[in-house]
């Protein structure tokens, strides 16, 4: 071999020998890698590719149902039709909901709030595009999803409720979740397209109690993002179902007797507090909300004069007029300032300083004593007696009798109402209580005011004894051990006093509301009227005579109250009756009372009848 070869060879034999050495490297370093994701990273690649392969889906649990004290349902659910939406499924989302609107009536708020949501969230969660859909129009839908990416139909559940106005201030409603809610709560179910929660009455109160808990569901899909199977599932768990002391018959009853007007009725079980109906009208259908209420009666709802928004029978405050008068009898009773025996003359005015107030009986009563005060609304009587006891002991057996306190019985908006004091003034106008603030507050009129349910449990605890009991509107289950009301420190002479006076309202001819209730044999009951003005009669207007009822403006007239209680010989019920602006309690109040009373007691006596038959047989 020349030397010229030589150095050739050698030549390439060096670079051979770089050559298989940079493939010798090259094939370490791809034998390791190879090592490495087969048998070091394969759990985590593997992991990857379930992620593709592998889809965990939230479960929504079913909304507990709401239901009357005998199973009757007032909140439940029913099969939703609806269709949602996957952002990051689709590469031009305001293309898909315009090609979409072609099937589904889709307005352009809509399609801007939902453009909104998708903002909000996350691109992989489903936003809620269309609701409450008929099947029609789903099938539709589904037919037609290969031109529709990212649509996602689903078929879920929607709260209904069926007694639609009967309960809607007490059962509430539900609405979507807003953003406000997501930051107070990290609950990811808020997250899911179309879930509601409550935003109104016991739906808001019992909120945790009814949403129940999320489940889930691993599923295996293919590369278009189609379910091919579910591997596992953990079923979500229902809400509980929340049973009410309501009597869905008499709601009913009571708030078709004042459909017409704007008003509140409460009945209730004097012994163990249980709200046998709480009617407020008018009301408003609370499906309307929960599928979207329309502007249009949105506006008409917050424009009616009568308030169908507001729950007036826990909401509204309202001077009690005169069925405050036994507060302020037992008061007096307590202090010693006046017996059943003692007189008093009414003449139509009562003289304090240099004014004058007046009865509503203008030539005045005549010699009056406690019964017949209570029984003829003697308001110079109680101008009399409470300028006697005083505001402070005023105050202090209203709060032992339910007035002035709030009772939270799960429904939002219960307000305390006012009993006010000395103190109380001072406090709040920085001026000093008068003795013409007490005259008015002794029959229920000036700073006092109450809602038709503190009035209820102030009926409640005059007639049973004394016995401080609290409304509720849970139906307790059986497990739960009854709590005995605590005894008021009252003395029983003294409520049978009062008692007896508000028998005489009803059952005596000169009761205030003797001659306005059809009287039967098949219930029987006492109570007390009450009106209360809503503005203040001048002395020109007494001198000139003060217009009649109806020629007034409806906002400028009295409202009419009244309380009852019955069976008269052992009582067991109370009725609390507002109408606002309706004028006299005896003639327009009582009638309604009367009638809610005998539709109570005719019932219930049926059914306990019924209950003594069966356990004899």
């Amino acid at each position: 071999m020349s030397q010229s070869d030589d150095v050739k060879y050698k030549t390439y034999t060096r670079r051979a020998s770089i050559i298989a050495g940079g493939m010798m490297v090259l094939s370490s370093a791809l034998i390791g890698r190879m090592y490495y994701l087969q048998v070091v990273g394969r759990s985590q690649y593997e992991l990857l590719a379930d992620e593709n392969r592998i889809s965990l889906r939230l479960l929504s649990p079913e909304r507990g149902q709401i239901l009357d004290r005998y199973g009757e349902l007032l909140a439940g659910n029913r099969v939703d039709y609806r269709i949602n939406l996957i952002p990051e499924q689709s590469e031009n989302v305001e293309e898909t909901l315009t090609v979409l609107s072609e099937l589904v009536s889709l307005s352009a708020r809509e399609q801007k709030r939902i453009l909104k949501a998708i903002k909000r969230q996350r691109s992989f969660l489903p936003v809620a595009v269309a609701q409450n859909l008929d099947w029609e129009t789903f099938a539709h839908v589904n037919v037609n999803i290969p031109d529709l990416p990212g649509i996602q139909p689903d078929i879920g559940t929607t709260r209904y409720y069926p007694q639609k106005e009967y309960l809607a201030h007490l059962v509430g409603y539900v609405g979507a979740v807003s953003e406000k809610d997501l930051r107070r709560s990290d609950d990811p179910l808020l997250e899911l397209p179309g879930f509601k929660i409550g935003k109104d009455g016991m739906e808001r109160e019992l909120e945790q109690r009814l949403r129940g808990e999320g489940g889930n569901s691993r599923v295996e899909v293919n590369a278009l993002g189609r379910v091919i199977r579910e591997l596992s599932r953990q079923d979500s768990v229902p809400g509980d179902d929340i049973r009410l002391t309501i009597d869905l018959g008499l709601q009913k009853f009571a708030a078709e007797r004042v459909r017409d007007q704007s008003a509140a009725i409460v009945v209730m079980d004097i012994h163990n507090g249980d709200l046998l109906a709480m009617a407020s009208t008018p009301a408003f259908d609370p499906n309307d909300f929960n599928l979207g209420i329309s502007q249009k009666k949105w506006d008409a709802l917050n424009r009616d004069i009568r308030t169908p928004l507001i729950n007036k029978a826990i909401s509204g405050m309202y001077p009690p007029g005169s069925t405050f008068k036994m507060i302020v009898a037992l008061a007096a009773l307590e202090a010693g300032v006046i017996d059943d025996i003692e007189e008093i003359h009414c003449n139509g005015k009562y003289e304090l300083g240099n004014h004058t107030f007046h009865c509503w009986k203008k030539y005045g009563h005549g010699d009056v004593n406690l019964e017949d005060a209570i029984a003829g609304s003697c308001d110079v009587f109680f101008y009399e007696v409470a300028g006697r006891v005083g505001i402070d002991k005023i105050k202090e057996v209203a709060h032992r009798f339910g007035l002035g306190q709030k009772f939270d019985i799960g429904i939002p908006g219960e307000v305390e109402g006012l009993i006010p004091s000395k103190g109380w003034k001072q406090a709040t106008q920085g001026v000093s209580w008068q003795g013409g603030d007490t005259a008015n507050a002794g029959i229920g009129q000036g700073y006092v005011l109450s809602t038709p349910l503190q009035l209820a449990v102030m009926t409640s605890r005059l007639v049973n004894g004394g016995y401080a009991v609290e409304p509720r509107i849970i139906l307790p289950s059986g497990e739960e051990t009854p709590v005995q009301p605590q005894k008021i420190a009252v003395s029983q002479s003294h409520l049978r006093l009062v008692q007896k006076g508000m028998s005489a309202v009803v059952n005596e001819p000169k009761g205030t509301a003797h001659y306005y209730i059809k009287h039967g044999k098949s219930y029987s009951m006492g109570g007390k009227t009450g009106t209360s003005q809503v503005r203040r009669i001048s002395k020109a207007e007494r001198d000139t005579g003060i217009r009649k009822y109806g020629d007034k403006p409806w906002i400028e007239r009295e409202h009419a109250l009244f309380v009852g209680y019955g069976p008269v010989e052992a009582p067991r019920y109370v009725v609390s009756v507002l109408v606002e602006h309706g004028g006299g309690g005896a003639s327009t109040a009582s009638p309604i009372a009367a009638d809610v009373m005998r539709y109570v007691q005719e019932k219930y006596k049926k059914d306990d009848m019924l209950k003594k038959g069966e356990r004899q047989a």
